[in-house]
């Protein structure tokens, strides 16, 4: 499995996402500032894989920091912070990372400063490690929905190399595949930045995963034509009534879904679920640069002086989703309902251990 992205004494290390499919390249971030960079340039990306850079940024970020107190710490933890919040605006992940990365900062307050940065270090390690675990459960959980044999639609990539291994979306095929069931992979390409065309489908091909890719506007074709059983896809983050906020033409795809009385699964962890915004209306939408749009490898393919619109994002009424598979296990409609159960319930099994400690 390719590693995303990994810990090493000189920083953070990824696979550059905008070099692949031709080219397997890999850089070091070796501060917060280039981390942050490397979220806002989409060398890497995926909302689970992003909280998880985003810890890790702010673990590089406090280990270089010449800091002599907690509060002088205190005042550079708060702008490595800032400054890793400000890359990308919808993916709940990031900011859930750096939370996470703050709340244990505070639990340190009594030690010193070459502790603080060894415990956050490990608190990001081990978050990267909690992400393919939570990954490799959600597959089991979702595998069972897949069906036997037949067609599956993905949009985007919502696999290995959006996460930290295994992958959500993908962690489902996958897993559905290892329990024996014949499933072809159709996965959009996924303008403009063509997630599915150059890493979906190169990542399954790796695994040796029957792939066809796809233009976006055949996706309804290939429903009419019988050829699709189901569509699982990745989110990057579900409001507490269930709607869901994923890659730009996820709707689109989820409204021809239930046309033609096609299942249509979420995949995604539980950090990606946003039970503080009520519905999708209140989820931020990033816009991206116009060039996105305009040029394809380079080449222009578009008119000098025309409009251009490049959402990064859309949202998905949770009317059109059948389910939402996370590692706690299978929400389905009522989603304001089932989601807060899940909560209550994943609640209940910490307190035992919170109380003994």
């Amino acid at each position: 499995m390719v590693k995303t992205l990994e810990w090493t004494d000189a920083g953070v290390r990824f696979i550059d996402q905008t070099r692949l499919p031709t080219e397997e390249v890999y850089v070091t971030c070796g501060n917060y500032r280039e981390v942050a960079d490397a979220i806002r340039n989409m060398i890497v990306r995926g909302a689970p894989a992003i909280g998880v850079t985003a810890a890790m940024g702010v673990a590089l970020g406090v280990r270089e920091s010449r800091a002599k107190s907690y509060a002088e710490l205190r005042a550079e933890l708060n702008e490595i912070c800032d400054t890793l919040a400000a890359t990308r605006p919808t993916a709940v992940n990031l900011f859930w990372g750096i939370q996470r990365m703050r709340e244990r900062f505070e639990q340190l307050s009594s030690a010193s400063i070459t502790e603080i940065k060894q415990a956050l270090i490990a608190e990001a390690q081990q978050m990267y490690l909690a992400d393919i675990a939570a990954c490799e459960t959600m597959g089991q959980n979702g595998a069972v929905l897949m069906p036997s044999s037949g067609g599956v639609l993905t949009h985007c990539n919502a696999g290995a190399l959006a996460t930290c291994g295994y992958g959500t979306a993908l962690g489902v095929i996958r897993a559905a595949v290892e329990a024996g069931k014949k499933i072809h992979v159709f996965a959009d390409e996924t303008r403009p930045f063509l997630q599915g065309s150059r890493l979906t489908a190169w990542e399954l091909n790796k695994d040796g995963i029957p792939t066809t890719v796809i233009s976006d506007n055949m996706a309804g074709a290939m429903m009419q034509q019988g050829k699709i059983a189901a569509v699982v896809v990745g989110a990057d983050r579900i409001a507490a009534n269930g709607d869901v906020a994923n890659k730009i033409g996820t709707y689109t795809v989820a409204v021809l879904a239930k046309e033609h009385a096609i299942p249509f699964y979420v995949a995604a962890p539980w950090s990606t679920i946003d039970l503080a915004t009520p519905d999708g209306e209140h989820i931020p939408i990033e816009q991206r640069s116009a060039r996105e749009v305009t040029h394809v490898a380079g080449k222009q393919v578009t008119p000098d002086g025309v409009g251009i619109e490049n959402p990064a994002f859309d949202v998905t009424p949770s009317r059109y989703v059948t389910a939402i598979i996370t590692e706690r296990g299978v929400a389905k409609s009522p989603f304001a309902a089932s989601l807060q159960n899940m909560a209550r319930q994943n609640a209940s099994e910490l307190q035992p251990a919170v109380a003994s400690r």
